[in-house]
Parts: C-alpha cells; structure tokens; sequence
C-alpha cells in the first residue's frame, strides 16, 4: 500500500487502532526513516482517544505506556535492546496484555507473539513510502489485504 503524505500513514493507523484489542502485537519494521514513528504516534493517539497527547520515541526508555479506554497501550523501540532478556525488566509479559506496538521486532527473536500484525515500511528510491501488512486476515479490510501473489 502507498504511503503518499504523512496524513496517509495516520489514516492507516487511525484505521488499525480502531481495529486493535487487548492482546494485540503490532510489529513495525523497516529503516530509519521509513514512517514506523509516524504510524505509532498517530495510532496511539486514535488508540486512546487523545489527539493532542505528547507520544515521545521510546528509543532510550525502549518502553512507553499509554492509558486507552479498554486497555493500556505499550510503544517499544527494541532498536537499542541488548538481548531478549532484558525484556522481562521491560514489563513484557504486562505488555502482552494490553496492545503493543514493535519497532525493530526483529530483535525479538522467539518472544515474537503468534498473531501478530507485521508491518513492513519500505522507502522507494523516490522517496515515496509503502507498507505491506500481513496477518489479522479476519480482521483487516480488504482493502488493506495485500494478495498472496504480491507479497511474495
């Protein structure tokens, strides 16, 4: 899915959250620069039901907490985690919980959750912006299902 503007990708996560329940893992991954902080303010927001809530990058906390009115909401940056062990003094299981989301999922290794939502942002040497989402088949729309012969 293109990623036109930053208002794109907020639409997207305004969508997502509205989706979004207790137990949920969204894993966002792709480089620096890719929209994965972008989306993650903008679903936290929609999440807990407060647009002009101050979400900090959880890059140095590499954990952040949010009230939401059915569950808490858990932002990780695992960018700068040392080993999957520290994720026990990070409150994991807690966070299992609630709703997560993931930056740099890849650093989970086997703590990855089952069901998942992985979100994969790209940038085109043009500059523009795609993500490509896969899992909650019974829960996302359509229109946001990519169809198995392009993901691949």
């Amino acid at each position: 899915m293109l990623l036109k503007t930053e208002a794109d990708t907020a639409q997207l996560a305004r969508t997502l959250a509205g989706l979004a329940r207790a137990g949920d893992a969204i894993l966002l991954s792709g480089p620096l620069g890719a929209g994965k902080s972008v989306f993650a303010r903008a679903f936290l927001r929609s999440f807990c039901v407060a647009p002009d809530m101050e979400v900090p990058s959880p890059t140095y906390t590499l954990v952040q907490a949010y009230d939401g009115p059915m569950t808490t909401a858990y932002h990780f940056d695992l960018w700068r985690l040392g080993s999957v062990e520290e994720l026990d003094e990070l409150g994991w299981d807690d966070a299992c919980e609630g709703v997560m989301l993931v930056e740099w999922p890849e650093r989970l290794e086997d703590m990855t959750p089952p069901n998942a939502l992985h979100m994969t942002f790209t940038v085109g040497a043009d500059g523009s912006r795609q993500v490509t989402l896969a899992g909650w088949p019974e829960r996302l729309p359509p229109q946001l299902v990519m169809p198995p012969e392009q993901t691949a």
